[in-house]
């Protein structure tokens, strides 16, 4: 395949940017792969495993003359790496980013860019629990979704582009606005972690339950939750920060349907119960059906051999 882009810099280089990098070597889809990371030492592995064509000491070294941009570093710090990258940004260039919010990445990076750059937020719905530049692998894109959600006013042509990109890393694309995106995805990422962390933060505070109790006899369930749990903080942390609002919606929904479920249990209302999980199981078999994960045990994650 024809290379999308001649140069791409890579800001961050954890497990989506790692990916990044390996899945466009894969398809030959950028001529030349800068990167940068704030910590020294996940440059020096970088540089170890042979990430990126090239590792740059600083984040202004690594745009400059760069026809794409990504910032992968937590939604948090999105507006002060693009104030600082600013003055470095060749004209015409493309500014994207893989955060799992939107609408306040768009308000962060979008006032800092130059006329004449433009910005094209993006969104892979895809990753594991593993962190840092040795957990990337060049499949991890590989049939999931890349949400597109362009800014007010985002060049067309640049917003194909980078949908080009993404496809050629083996994603499915679709648009969505911003304010649309934090709302769906409070449903089907941000409420599920918290509330993974919240039970594993439960079966630590259960004192009549010793560690070795949890670790010996976790059920399917609970290696679920602890696997989600295992997530980044800091990307967390930022992410319930900066997406509040549908998030504190989401969670209040819940707490409705696990009020109601609590009734049922307590009245011994078992029509409810049944009728309940019969229309979950419905959506987590709609999910298999649309390929975005496995019915194999332990959803696929099972090593083989």
């Amino acid at each position: 395949m024809a290379p999308v882009y001649d140069r791409v810099a890579l800001i961050g280089l954890g497990l989506i940017a790692s990916s990044m990098f390996w899945a466009m070597k894969r398809g030959g889809l950028a001529g030349e792969v800068t990167g940068y990371a704030r910590s020294p030492e996940t440059r020096a592995t970088a540089r170890e495993i042979g990430l990126c064509d090239r590792v740059c000491d600083s984040a202004a070294e690594a745009v400059e003359g760069a026809d794409l941009v990504v910032l992968c570093v937590p939604v948090g710090a999105m507006g002060a790496v693009a104030a600082e990258i600013a003055p470095s940004l060749k004209p015409g260039a493309t500014v994207s980013d893989v955060g799992s919010v939107k609408k306040a990445v768009i308000e962060a990076v979008a006032p800092h860019l130059p006329q004449g750059v433009h910005f094209v937020p993006a969104h892979p719905l895809a990753g594991t629990e593993h962190s840092g530049p040795r957990s990337g692998f060049a499949e991890l894109f590989d049939n999931r979704w890349c949400l597109i959600v362009p800014d007010t006013g985002s060049d067309r042509d640049a917003v194909a582009r980078v949908a080009r990109l993404w496809q050629g890393m083996g994603a499915q694309t679709d648009e969505m606005d911003a304010e649309h995106h934090d709302l769906v995805l409070a449903v089907t990422s941000h409420a599920p972690h918290l509330i993974a962390y919240t039970m594993v933060g439960v079966a630590d505070d259960l004192r009549r339950v010793t560690d070795s109790e949890v670790i010996k006899y976790s059920a399917a369930g609970f290696r679920d939750f602890t696997r989600i749990a295992a997530s980044d903080p800091t990307m967390w942390r930022d992410v319930f920060l900066n997406n509040k609002e549908a998030t504190l919606e989401i969670l209040g929904r819940f707490t409705e349907e696990l009020f109601a479920l609590q009734r049922a249990i307590r009245t011994g209302d078992g029509d409810h119960l049944f009728a309940y999980f019969t229309r979950t199981r419905a959506i987590r078999r709609g999910i298999i059906e649309a390929g975005q994960d496995t019915d194999a045990p332990d959803f696929g994650r099972v090593k083989k051999g």
